[in-house]
């Protein structure tokens, strides 16, 4: 993915695309969140459909 700055530029529509859901699934899958508890958006979903409950650090 390189640089997360925005001056990436691609010859291909394609490119940018592949570089845009790359982003995406950084942005879902690994990044961690403070109001979250320091754990992904995706891995905090699973644990609130779990449990059945939002539980947001404040």
């Amino acid at each position: 993915m390189g640089n997360r700055g925005g001056s990436e530029r691609w010859l291909e529509n394609s490119e940018a695309r592949m570089a845009m859901f790359s982003w995406l699934a950084w942005y879902n899958n690994r990044r961690r969140h403070s109001a979250l508890g320091h754990i992904s958006p995706v891995e905090f979903e699973r644990r609130s459909i779990n449990s059945g409950s939002l539980n947001l650090v404040v």
